[in-house]
């Protein structure tokens, strides 16, 4: 198949650093092109990918400081899919909401991946306006605010490489690790004080964003500068990952949101590293209670399971993720969507010549 992955341009597809749909789309897209698949990319020019990349900017407009606003790059980017749409048996878009009047016309041989979060109110009549664009649900309770007659194509929990991050058998820490981002709705306030009861070091691995700067300076930095048990990392890339998931003793993601599917989890099983996460949002369709990890409601639940720890088995960690969350199986799924499409079909046409006055896009191989 000739298949169009149209990503955000916040961060490169893998990311540097924070990034969970770029990271999603460089995973599908690399292994698609691993299956035999024809590939093109859309995303950042910082991108790095064995796929045709079609660069709409010049990096991650995040990591980038001359940049203010990012739509005028995604409305670019976007006129570049338009041109060029007839080339694709499939147009797999991860960007949200600004494409949907585009693609009215093909819209049967696209599919959306919904990634972020779906129980605000201003959605509903969007949804309602475009009920025929086919969806896809990275959770299935992700689905719930939205009504049941949209056109979703499927549901398809993430997946990552295999072998991207090791397996750590006998973690060298002694500490709960907390990965993501500090914001109210990750709770970061309430894995400093699960760590503070279990008499548990902690290590926080996370990104400050401009609009959770004041979260940080009056509820999060005052916690950790009193709690001589939490250690702040900062943000990490891929390989710190590795080390700082593997040998922590569990995972702590103690949400307070309905999360659509939470990918630390997965990074944290593929280390072999439990994970304690609280009854929210994706939560029990990720994590198998008392295999992979333990379901808490509460505080006290959480300080309770990190004592039961020692009952599981890091090996059995390892293999529930290579069983549930790899990229093929992630991969297999969207195959299984895209050739559900009513639309899908061969191109029309395999050029993408441009012409004067087009847009300056660069495209490498």
């Amino acid at each position: 198949m000739k298949i169009a992955q149209i990503a955000p341009l916040a961060e490169s597809c893998p990311p540097r650093l924070y990034g969970g749909t770029e990271r999603i789309v460089s995973y599908l897209t690399e292994e698609l092109v691993r299956q035999g698949h024809d590939v093109t990319l859309f995303a950042s020019g910082d991108s790095k990918t064995s796929a045709e990349l079609v660069r709409c900017c010049d990096m991650a407009l995040r990591l980038n400081p001359a940049v203010k606003d990012h739509l005028p790059f995604h409305i670019v980017m976007l006129e570049e899919v338009r041109r060029r749409a007839d080339e694709f048996n499939v147009l797999h878009f991860h960007i949200d909401l600004l494409h949907y009047p585009l693609i009215r016309d093909f819209a049967d041989r696209t599919v959306t991946t919904l990634h972020g979060r779906l129980d605000l109110p201003d959605l509903k009549p969007f949804y309602a306006t475009f009920p025929e664009i086919p969806l896809v649900s990275i959770s299935h309770d992700q689905r719930r605010p939205l009504p049941d007659h949209l056109n979703w194509a499927g549901n398809v929990h993430h997946g990552m490489p295999r072998d991207l991050l090791p397996f750590t058998p006998e973690p060298a820490g002694d500490y709960l690790a907390f990965l993501g981002r500090i914001s109210p709705e990750k709770r970061p306030d309430r894995a400093i004080e699960i760590a503070a009861r279990a008499g548990m070091k902690l290590k926080i691995a996370a990104k400050v964003d401009k609009v959770d700067q004041l979260y940080w300076d009056e509820t999060i930095a005052p916690l950790i500068t009193s709690h001589p048990n939490v250690e702040y990392v900062g943000e990490i890339d891929e390989e710190q990952k590795a080390w700082f998931l593997g040998n922590a003793r569990a995972l702590l993601f103690p949400i307070d949101w309905p999360e659509p599917f939470g990918l630390v989890m997965i990074e944290a099983m593929a280390c072999g590293t439990p994970v304690i996460a609280f009854r929210n949002g994706s939560v029990p369709e990720v994590v198998d209670d008392g295999l992979s990890g333990f379901i808490v409601d509460s505080i006290p639940d959480a300080v309770e399971a990190v004592a039961r720890l020692p009952r599981l088995d890091r090996a059995k960690v390892r293999a529930t993720f290579g069983r549930r969350f790899t990229a093929e199986r992630m991969t297999r799924d969207y195959l299984a969507v895209y050739r559900g499409l009513a639309g899908a079909r061969p191109p029309i046409t395999s050029g993408h010549e441009r012409h004067e006055g087009e847009l300056p896009l660069q495209v490498v191989a």
